[in-house]
């Protein structure tokens, strides 16, 4: 089940709800001279497409408050401004952060949008299950690092050099990555570990671990609803009996039912491995999922 990004609310606009950050500067206006002007959906992708383009471009992340429940964003005014004002336009897509593209059609945007979910093309395969959360997903990062490339080369030519060098350079390091995936599946394939949400799964899977919880339960979460009782209980099973090494959980989503299971694992003895939907401060994407395959891979040894 797929669970928006956020919901968008055009007639109470709060300007304090963002943070927005940028490559060379916090401002939402155009560009400096020179400059490619990039709106990205979330930090994420922002800092990505702030690695692959470096002082060539000025990047506005709508979504960068590492405290914040992305599902729970409401954009602003700034944000209508930035989206007016760029060339390149980075979404998540799947139907997770669907309030870009009623900004885009609001300011009859000409920008270039990449949407990753359709570059990585889980859409067609997964139908209504997709989990849109493919920054977890270094095969989808390494696509949508190629089409920021070509992309940010069309816009400044004169620039292809070092577009092409500081992708090849993140890629590398993405491939790194996955070899830490590899290295986990060698060692843990076949542990089993329970989620609160589907955020982690990409990963997971890539590593080779077995997701023991029940899809209603994660689904629920997902969708802020509750699980019925006899999922709750199906799922305090997996910690009680020791059916699963680690509960790897969104912290950015809470409620009761996610506080249960947290409960429940630390009662007895599961690794609590937190991963999160942006960026946590004072990190960039490469370390952030270096850190978290690092906690996964020591939780399910």
């Amino acid at each position: 089940m797929t669970r928006t990004l956020a919901r968008i609310g055009f007639g109470a606009m709060v300007a304090s709800s963002v943070v927005l950050a940028s490559c060379s500067s916090t401002s939402t206006g155009g560009a400096a001279s020179g400059q490619i002007a990039v709106v990205a959906s979330t930090d994420v992708w922002g800092n990505i497409a702030s690695a692959i383009g470096g002082s060539k471009v000025q990047v506005t992340s709508i979504v960068s408050d590492p405290s914040a429940d992305p599902h729970s964003y409401e954009a602003d005014v700034q944000n209508q401004l930035a989206i007016s004002k760029a060339t390149v336009i980075i979404e998540n897509g799947g139907g997770y952060d669907d309030f870009v593209g009623k900004m885009v059609s609001s300011a009859g945007s000409k920008a270039t949008i990449i949407n990753a979910v359709d570059i990585s093309g889980y859409a067609a395969t997964q139908g209504d299950s997709l989990n849109e959360h493919v920054w977890y997903d270094f095969p989808t990062v390494d696509k949508v690092v190629d089409k920021i490339r070509t992309t940010l080369t069309g816009a400044d030519p004169a620039g292809a050099a070092t577009f092409d060098a500081n992708a090849k350079t993140f890629t590398a390091t993405v491939a790194v990555l996955r070899q830490k995936e590899a290295a986990i599946k060698t060692k843990s394939a076949g542990v089993g570990v329970a989620i609160t949400e589907p955020v982690p799964l990409y990963m997971l899977d890539a590593a080779g671990l077995t997701n023991k919880t029940p899809p209603e339960f994660s689904e629920a979460i997902e969708g802020e609803t509750d699980a019925p009782a006899t999922v709750v209980a199906k799922t305090l099973a997996l910690f009680t009996g020791k059916q699963v090494k680690a509960l790897v959980y969104n912290e950015q989503t809470t409620g009761p039912q996610t506080e249960q299971v947290l409960a429940a694992a630390k009662a007895n003895g599961i690794a609590i491995v937190p991963v999160t939907e942006t960026l946590p401060g004072g990190t960039d994407y490469l370390g952030w999922m270096g850190a978290n395959l690092d906690a996964i891979a020591k939780a399910v040894a």
